[in-house]
């Protein structure tokens, strides 16, 4: 193998490599996420595109150039009138040009696999932050609707106390309202009965008043007329 093809069979393993290390859950893609945003890696982040394209570029000539062999190869084995050592050479020369066509090949399609995993997992890690974000805040509005709707139940349950109390004070106002007007009844009732009784008692007074100057005056009248009957 000469020394382009070890380079490629080399650099094919590595990606093998690579692959296996982001398919299998070896880490998180938050974790990856961090990787790649190394200082390291920054660092060539600005020429990461540039470097991609040249190393297409190198593995599409290396597959052009192996199916260029295969051609060759392919077609100069048709011929029936060459000896059996130029044959075999010509077979193997071919084997060998397919041998580099598969490394080239996968080497190729392993560089856009790697970079669309290296995307995938760069766009879940971004998807898990915002979606644990979304679930802070979603925990947090979720907290602070709980705490309106307990201070709202804690006031409605202080207004409904204070308006049972309200009730109840004027529900007892009432009450003692109602018992002063019984009072109040009463007591105009025994002051009428009062009155009447006064004006019995002073009628009756002077009623007696009255008797008692009568029986003064025919008293009086009576001595008068026994004294004229003893001067006589």
């Amino acid at each position: 193998m000469s020394l382009q093809w070890t380079l490629a069979a080399g650099f094919l393993y590595i990606e093998i490599a690579i692959v296996l290390l982001l398919v299998l859950p070896v880490a998180s893609p938050t974790r990856w996420q961090k990787f790649f945003k190394s200082r390291f890696l920054q660092s060539i982040t600005n020429q990461a595109s540039l470097y991609f394209i040249i190393l297409l570029g190198v593995l599409v000539l290396f597959l052009l150039d192996a199916i260029r062999e295969m051609r060759k190869y392919s077609k100069s084995g048709d011929h029936a009138d060459h000896h059996l050592n130029l044959e075999l050479q010509e077979n193997m020369r071919l084997f060998r040009a397919q041998r580099n066509f598969y490394i080239s090949g996968f080497a190729l399609f392993l560089s856009l696999v790697i970079r669309r995993l290296i995307t995938l997992i760069s766009t879940q890690a971004t998807l898990l932050a915002q979606n644990e974000a979304a679930m802070r805040q979603a925990q947090s509005a979720t907290s602070t609707a709980r705490s309106l709707l307990s201070q709202r139940t804690t006031g409605e349950s202080a207004q409904n106390d204070s308006n049972e109390a309200h009730d109840k004070q004027v529900s007892e106002l009432k009450n003692q309202i109602k018992e002063l007007q019984a009072k109040n009844l009463e007591l105009e009732n025994n002051l009428t009965k009062e009155k009447k009784d006064k004006e019995a008692l002073k009628s009756q007074a002077d009623s007696l008043a009255k008797e008692y100057d009568r029986l003064t005056n025919e008293h009086a009248k009576l001595q008068q007329s026994s004294g004229d009957k003893k001067s006589d």
